[in-house]
């Protein structure tokens, strides 16, 4: 590379002649001065700047994404003052105000006293590389995001939800508060499937599972998609009384929906059943049989007639 830093001037017609045919950007700075000694003609068909408008550093500083310059300026400058040969990938501004992402590989020359002399490099088009990796991370995401989602309601799934219930579990027995859970039932949905069809009975689920995920208003409230027609709500740091309250407003919420079932033998609207619990759990207790004392308070809620909520 020491020998192209002698080379790559403009006297040096052959060897400039070569350099300018590759779709690679060649360019030469001078340390001392910190101008362009060279910059190669593609960079006006790449960016539009022509190459005399790159005079110093500055030009290339200037011409970079605000979120990229500070931290690759200042990774190329120490970089090139340790005379370490290193990369870096930004986005340069074009001259019609877009960008266009840049790998720029810098080999750092010294001349025979080993001081920095010159900064040589390529700078290469990676916008098409760029691209192609934002669609796999958005496609990465999207899978992330479908593996832990129900797929006809579009709220948590039961992946998640087992997920989330254990950090719950393990935060509240370690910092020794109040955890609660409420398991919620459609009443009588079989019955609604068979009367109105299962594509309605679809629709309906994805109205109940919205509407329920309205009613969990903080941040860490957690509501997911158990199964079949029924659903699960994590309470962090919720006493009895508050899960409660939530659990009367899961109700209410479904009332003012005022979705018709003739099917059912407790309203002519849809109704939902609710089992709730709560824990402050201790290293004695295990997440298992509190989930079951809270499907049992279901199962007791919808024996005694359902349209109604039982605490475990």
């Amino acid at each position: 590379m020491s020998d192209l830093s002698k080379s790559v001037e403009p006297d040096n017609d052959v060897y400039k002649a070569l350099l300018e045919s590759t779709r690679a950007i060649p360019w030469k700075i001078d340390w001392n001065t910190m101008q362009f000694a060279y910059i190669g003609p593609q960079i006006e068909a790449l960016l539009g700047w022509e190459p005399s408008s790159w005079v110093s550093v500055n030009d290339w500083a200037e011409r970079m994404h605000p979120d990229d310059q500070k931290w690759v300026v200042d990774f190329c400058v120490t970089q090139s003052k340790s005379g370490t040969d290193h990369e870096a990938d930004y986005r340069a501004l074009t001259k019609d105000g877009n960008y266009v992402w840049i790998r720029d590989v810098v080999h750092v020359a010294r001349d025979e006293k080993g001081e920095v002399e010159a900064l040589i490099g390529f700078m290469f088009d990676i916008s098409e590389r760029k691209q192609t990796e934002q669609k796999l991370l958005d496609l990465q995401k999207e899978l992330e995001e479908l593996s832990f989602k129900d797929g006809l309601t579009g709220v948590s799934n039961r992946r998640m939800l087992d997920s989330v219930l254990e950090q719950e579990w393990v935060r509240a027995r370690r910092e020794q508060q109040a955890l609660s859970v409420l398991l919620v039932d459609i009443d009588f949905f079989k019955q609604y499937n068979d009367f109105y069809g299962h594509i309605q009975g679809d629709d309906c689920l994805k109205q109940v599972a919205q509407v329920l995920a309205d009613a969990a208003t903080r941040s860490r409230d957690f509501f997911a998609r158990f199964g079949g027609e029924e659903f699960v709500m994590v309470l962090p740091e919720t006493d009895a009384d508050a899960a409660q309250k939530v659990a009367e407003r899961c109700q209410q919420l479904i009332f003012k929906q005022q979705i018709l079932h003739e099917q059912s033998e407790v309203s002519q609207i849809l109704t939902i059943s609710i089992g709730s619990g709560t824990i402050v759990p201790t290293h004695k207790d295990e997440l298992r049989d509190f989930l079951d004392t809270i499907d049992r308070a279901l199962y007791q809620a919808k024996q005694t007639g359902r349209n109604r909520i039982k605490a475990a």
